[in-house]
């Protein structure tokens, strides 16, 4: 065998969601801060490259995240990490949080304690402190203080060719969402209204990032809407969410950063106060504790610190590689598992 690159990556779920954990092999990613790691990812051709490497097939698949653990730039921090997706690498998420913070421990990369342990994260949008509980080897639930959240702008009107007029909300929660009531489409969040979820979510994407300019006041390496959250009441009174992903598929978790901008929303609407908990609900019925630690501001635009928690479960641990004369080293996708929207990534190599 004759591989140009190999890295090992440790497979793990939060609730659902996948997040490999690359924990051998990551190249040395430019850049002074996490936040320029994450801008030459994204606009660099060899950071493409290494997405396209891990996320694309035939080596990726369409499910899930690869997180890139890095060396943290904070003195504070234990580790970095970045989130390779199909559509470029994004700053923050809960999930991979959770994923990141399972594989950390329970490979051995930093010590577990028990009862439980904590790890400083280091991501572009800022740190995240992830408190493990820990028994027998194993990290059994994870929660995290995530970075601050807050309201770009609610009740924002969209006209839509399809529904006609909607509101919903822009907020952020480490990334910036739509948030939409999923009635406004007439869905349900339900695995049976998944495919139309995320043709709607792709549909109301498009339509949100051509018409309102978003940009982080702090942080301008994150900008544009990055994801589209369906959310609804079940009867208990919990949140049910579905957030929708490039180019075609929706979060099996509850989402972490979409709960903490929907918790934005709810403070803001006053529904909400400092030490309360929610449940957020995933499309499959998975969990997050989603708790209010207190108000802050950013950019002095109010906003509050969430916290997100919730299960990771490690279950593989493989070695992906590229051989140099492989014609698919670039990576591919297709529209029958990808979403239509595949057909904007291009073709292999000859």
């Amino acid at each position: 065998m004759r591989w140009k690159r190999t890295i090992q990556l440790l497979d793990v779920h939060a609730e659902g969601e996948i997040g490999r954990v690359a924990i051998g092999g990551v190249p040395k990613i430019p850049g002074n801060t996490v936040a320029d790691q994450l801008h030459w990812l994204n606009t660099d051709p060899k950071g493409d490259a290494l997405r396209r490497f891990l996320v694309l097939e035939p080596r990726g698949t369409p499910m899930g995240s690869v997180n890139l653990l890095l060396p943290p730039k904070h003195p504070d921090a234990d580790t970095a990490f970045v989130i390779l997706q199909p559509d470029q690498a994004h700053a923050s998420s809960g999930s991979n949080s959770i994923c990141a913070t399972t594989a950390l421990l329970e490979a051995g990369i930093v010590e577990m304690k028990e009862p439980e342990t904590v790890v400083t994260l280091e991501t572009a949008a800022g740190l995240v402190k992830a408190v493990a509980t820990c028994h027998d080897g194993r990290c059994e639930k994870v929660k995290l203080t995530m970075v601050p959240a807050f309201v770009h702008q609610l009740d924002v009107e969209l006209d839509t060719p399809e529904w006609g007029r909607i509101t919903g909300d822009i907020c952020y929660g480490g990334i910036f969402y739509l948030l939409v009531d999923a009635d406004q489409v007439g869905l349900t969040i339900a695995p049976s209204h998944a495919a139309a979820l995320v043709k709607a979510g792709m549909i109301l994407k498009e339509i949100v990032n051509r018409t309102i300019s978003v940009v982080h006041p702090e942080i301008p390496a994150i900008s544009g809407v990055a994801y589209v959250m369906f959310r609804g009441r079940d009867e208990d009174g919990s949140m049910r969410t579905c957030t929708t992903m490039w180019p075609g598929r929706v979060d099996r978790s509850p989402c972490g950063t979409g709960s903490s901008a929907n918790l934005a929303t709810l403070h803001a609407r006053g529904q909400v106060k400092v030490g309360d908990t929610l449940i957020s609900r995933s499309i499959i019925g998975s969990e997050f504790e989603v708790g209010l630690s207190a108000e802050t501001t950013v950019a002095g635009k109010p906003a509050i610190i969430p916290t997100i928690a919730g299960r990771g479960f490690t279950f593989g641990l493989h070695q992906v590689a590229l051989d140099p004369a492989d014609p698919m080293a670039e990576g591919f996708a297709l529209t029958d598992v990808w979403g239509p929207s595949a057909g904007d990534i291009p073709e292999p190599r000859k």
